[in-house]
C-alpha cells in the first residue's frame, strides 16, 4: 500500500523545512499550520496518503516552547549564542530573540495603559548591548520584535547596563523602558537580554510571563527574522550624557576648594574594562575630572574577551589590576564587568576588595551618611562582616542569593518604614537608595572615588583600604556543587525536592546542632530566606541558610544550600570559625542528610564526597 507520511516539524523560524513526496501532502501542512496553539499543547497534523488513506503525525509543541521558557534565567535572559561551546547547542537564536522582545514590547504597552487608564501611542523602547560579537545579529531581532509590537526603538549602540535604566529616566530621552543585551561575565558565546522600565529592572515572575508569551510566538512561527526594518531604530549618543550625569555627581558631591571641574586632578587611577563596556569611564568620566589613568587596562572593546573574563571576582582581572597599581603607585584600581552593573577595587596597597570586603567598604561609607540604616546583602555574607555593619551602629539583614532579590528587598523595605540605604550582593551586584535601587557598578565606584577625594581634603594619607581594616575574614570557606541527574526540565523540580528535604531534616531534628538561621529583623523568617509580611515576594528558587554548632552548643560555622538559577545544580556555601569545621559539616551534610534521605541518587555529589574525605578541593 503505497503512502505518504511526515518527519518531525521543527516549528522555529530557523529550522529546516520538512519534505514530502507529493503535493497533497504539502496542502495539508499548510492547512494544518493555520491552527493556533494553545499552552502545552500538541497539534495533530492529517496527511492523506496517495491511497486516500489517513496518518497521523504529532507536531510535538511543549519541547519548542520549553526552549524558549529554558532561556529565563531569573530576572535575565540568557543563552548560547554562537556555537564553541562543549555539550551546549545554540538556543538564544534570532527568532527566540525577536519573539522574547515582541512580548517584552506588548507587556509595556499593556502596563502603561493598565497604569494610565488608556490606550497609548508611540511608546519608546532603547537598546545597548555589550561588545558581544553575537549583537549585531540579535539587535536586529529585537528591534524587529519591539516593531512587530508597535513600539519606536532608539539604537543606543556600545553602552552599559545601567546606562540603559537611566535612559528611561534622563532628559531628553526618558524612554518608556530599555533591554540591555548582554551576558555578563559568561563566555563569549552567550548573550542575553535585560530589561527595564522606569520603575526598575523586571522582577522574576514578570521576565517569566514575558518568556511564556513568547514560547507560544516562536512555536507559532515559522518565518525567518526580517533583516530589513520597515522603521529602523533611531541612533542616540546617550553614553554621552550618562558619563556627563556621572561627572556632575562627582564634582557637585566633592565641592573641590580649588578646582571644581577638576576633583581628580592629583589622583592616579587604573581603569581594567576587561574589553567590555567600561572603557567609557576612563576617557569620559576619569581623564575629564582631572585623573591620571596612565597604565589602565584592556580598555576597548572586543566582543571575544581576550585577555581575561570581565569579572571582578576573577582572579586574573584582579591579579593584573592590582599588578598596574602597584607598578604605577596608583591611588585607587577598578575592574568593570562586562556591562558594568558590577565592579571590583584595588587600594593604594595592592589589596583587593570584592565580595565581602567590597560590602563593607559600602557600608562604612553610607554609614557615615546614613547613621543606623539597614544594609540588605544575600545570605552567604559572613558573621564577621555582620559584626562590621552592626559595630558601626548599622542593621544587617540577611536575604535569599540573587542580585534582584536583594535589591527588591531594599526597596520593599523602604515601603515598609525601615530606612534601607544599601543592598549588595557578594557577587559584586550593589544597589543604592540615592540611585534609584539600580546595581551600578560605575556609581559604586563614584561613591568611592568621592570618599577617596573626600579623604585627602580632611588631611588623611590613607587609602580607600582603611576603611575596612578591622574587618576580620573567616577562618574557613567553600563552596561545593552537585549536579542534578534529570533531564533539563525536570532539575528545576528535583532541585527543589532536595532543598525541601534539607529542610525538613533540620526542622525534624535529624542534623544534630543544626538549625535554621535567622536574623530576626525585617519581616524574615526560616532561614532568612523567606518573607512572612503580608506580601511575600515569589520564590525564583529555593535555599536556605542553617547555623551549626558542636556538642557543647558553640556555633562554629554555617551552610547555605540553594538551587542555581543559572545550571542544572545545587550550590553549597560554608564558612567556619574553627579549624576543619567545613570538612566537618560536610561530613555530616554528606552522611546524615544524602545518603540517609535518599537524596543523593538524583544528585552528582562526587564534589562534596571528595572534600569530605580530603578537607580541600584539588
Amino acid at each position: 500500500m503505497a503512502s505518504t507520511s511526515t518527519s518531525l516539524i521543527p516549528l522555529r523560524g530557523h529550522g529546516r523545512k520538512a519534505s514530502f513526496s507529493s503535493s497533497p501532502a504539502k496542502t495539508a501542512l499548510k492547512k494544518a499550520l493555520r491552527f493556533s496553539f494553545s499552552s502545552r499543547s500538541s497539534v495533530v497534523i492529517c496527511v492523506k496518503s496517495s491511497s486516500g488513506a489517513v496518518k497521523y503525525n504529532e507536531v510535538v509543541v511543549d519541547e519548542e516552547m520549553d526552549k524558549i521558557r529554558r532561556l529565563q534565567n531569573g530576572s535575565d535572559v540568557r543563552g548560547v549564542a554562537l556555537e564553541g561551546e562543549k555539550g551546549r547547542t545554540v538556543d538564544l537564536t534570532p527568532p527566540a530573540v525577536e519573539a522574547i522582545a515582541e512580548s517584552f514590547g506588548e507587556w509595556i504597552i499593556k502596563a502603561l495603559q493598565k497604569e494610565r487608564g488608556r490606550p497609548v501611542e508611540d511608546v519608546t523602547v532603547s537598546l545597548g548591548k555589550d561588545p558581544r560579537i553575537s549583537g549585531a545579529s540579535l539587535s536586529v531581532a529585537v528591534f524587529a520584535g519591539l516593531a512587530r509590537a508597535g513600539c519606536l526603538t532608539f539604537d543606543l549602540g556600545l553602552a552599559t547596563t545601567p546606562a540603559c535604566f537611566i535612559s528611561t529616566l534622563l532628559p531628553p530621552f526618558a524612554y518608556d523602558a530599555s533591554i540591555m543585551m548582554t551576558a555578563s561575565h559568561l563566555p563569549y558565546t552567550r548573550n542575553g537580554l535585560k530589561f527595564f522600565t522606569k520603575k526598575g529592572g523586571l522582577t522574576s515572575p514578570e521576565v517569566e510571563e514575558i518568556c511564556d508569551k513568547a514560547a507560544h510566538k516562536y512555536a507559532n512561527r515559522l518565518t525567518k527574522v526580517s533583516t530589513m526594518l520597515n522603521s529602523p531604530p533611531k541612533k542616540v549618543d546617550f553614553m554621552r550624557a550618562y558619563a556627563k550625569h556621572l561627572r556632575d555627581i562627582i564634582k557637585e558631591r566633592v565641592n573641590h576648594p580649588i578646582h571644581y571641574d577638576t576633583p581628580l586632578k592629583g589622583f592616579q587611577i587604573i581603569v581594567n574594562a576587561g574589553n567590555g563596556s567600561g572603557g567609557f569611564f576612563t576617557w569620559d568620566v576619569l581623564d575629564q575630572l582631572g585623573a591620571d589613568t596612565f597604565g589602565s587596562l584592556h580598555l576597548n572593546p572586543d566582543g571575544m574577551f581576550p585577555n581575561h573574563i570581565p569579572n571582578p571576582e576573577d582572579k586574573t582581572a584582579m591579579a593584573l589590576t592590582r599588578a598596574a597599581v602597584l607598578e604605577n603607585t596608583a591611588d585607587l584600581g577598578i575592574v568593570f564587568d562586562t556591562d558594568v552593573d558590577r565592579s571590583g577595587v584595588v587600594d593604594n596597597n595592592g589589596n583587593p576588595i570584592n565580595g565581602d570586603k567590597l560590602i563593607a567598604l559600602m557600608s562604612a561609607v553610607v554609614l557615615k551618611e546614613h547613621p543606623g540604616t539597614t544594609i540588605v546583602t544575600d545570605a552567604r555574607t559572613s558573621m564577621e562582616l555582620t559584626r562590621f555593619i552592626t559595630d558601626r551602629g548599622g542593621h544587617h539583614c540577611l536575604y535569599r542569593v540573587g542580585y534582584r532579590n536583594v535589591i527588591d528587598k531594599g526597596v520593599h523595605l523602604n515601603q515598609d518604614g525601615v530606612e534601607t540605604h544599601l543592598m549588595m550582593e557578594t557577587s559584586g551586584h550593589g544597589a543604592l537608595k540615592e540611585n534609584y535601587f539600580l546595581d551600578d557598578g560605575a556609581y559604586m565606584v563614584v561613591k568611592i572615588i568621592i570618599e577617596m577625594v573626600r579623604m585627602r581634603l580632611e588631611g588623611s594619607d590613607e587609602g580607600i583600604g582603611s576603611l575596612i581594616k578591622d574587618l576580620e575574614e573567616p577562618l574557613e570557606s567553600i563552596e561545593l556543587r552537585m549536579n542534578i541527574i534529570s533531564e533539563p526540565k525536570y532539575a528545576k523540580a528535583r532541585g527543589r525536592d532536595v532543598i525541601e528535604a534539607f529542610r525538613s531534616y533540620i526542622e525534624e531534628g535529624q542534623l544534630k546542632g543544626w538549625a535554621l538561621d535567622a536574623c530576626g529583623d525585617c519581616w524574615v523568617s526560616e532561614g532568612c530566606l523567606v518573607d512572612s509580611n503580608d506580601s511575600p515576594a515569589a520564590i525564583d528558587a529555593h535555599m536556605y541558610r542553617a547555623k551549626v554548632s558542636n556538642e557543647k552548643n558553640e556555633e562554629i560555622g554555617w551552610v547555605h544550600i540553594r538551587q542555581s538559577i543559572h545550571n542544572p545544580n545545587i550550590a553549597i556555601n560554608m564558612q567556619s570559625s574553627v579549624p576543619g569545621g567545613c570538612q566537618l559539616m560536610t561530613k555530616v551534610f554528606r552522611d546524615k542528610f544524602l545518603m540517609v534521605s535518599g537524596m543523593g541518587k538524583t544528585l552528582d555529589f562526587s564534589q562534596v564526597d571528595k572534600y569530605a574525605r580530603l578537607g580541600k578541593m584539588g
